[in-house]
């Protein structure tokens, strides 16, 4: 579930974030970008051809492309944190190595931090960090104390 709104538009969907915050809204203008020309730009990078499917409500699109859609939708407004749980599950290789660019440079550019989960073990090269799910069992596994 991407929790795209289905009676919205395509560019709809990805302008909702300037449409609440005010903040977000703020660096898109000062940007120089309307909210939709950023919604444009970002569906653009992920590989969405925007003039075809704009005006399209949401429910047409397929699953890989309603990811895409959330993901353009995540990145408006230049967030500090974002927090991404499989993002590439259902995106082929082309398009996958296309989000992690885009992402990578969106918050190289606005200074975001990114939480990023995957079942994908080759993308955590591409990270600074990468702790696996085993380790933090590990780490906070409860004090004997505890299961007395």
């Amino acid at each position: 579930m991407f929790n795209l709104i289905p009676y919205l538009s395509v560019v709809e969907n990805v302008v909702l974030p300037g449409r609440f915050s005010e903040l977000k809204k703020r660096r898109i203008l000062e940007a120089g970008l309307t909210l939709e020309q950023e919604a444009t730009r970002l569906l653009s990078h992920l590989r969405i051809d925007v003039d075809r499917v704009k005006d399209r409500p949401v429910t047409e699109l397929s699953v890989g492309q309603q990811q895409r859609v959330a993901t353009a939708r995540a990145l408006m407004g230049m967030p500090a944190l974002i927090i991404a749980d499989e993002p590439t599950s259902a995106l082929d290789a082309d398009t996958r190595n296309a989000f992690i660019d885009l992402l990578f440079t969106e918050c190289k550019n606005s200074g975001s931090t990114v939480l990023f989960v995957s079942h994908d073990t080759e993308l955590g090269k591409k990270f600074d960090r990468t702790v696996y799910l085993k380790e933090l069992n590990q780490a906070f596994k409860p004090s004997e104390s505890l299961n007395a």
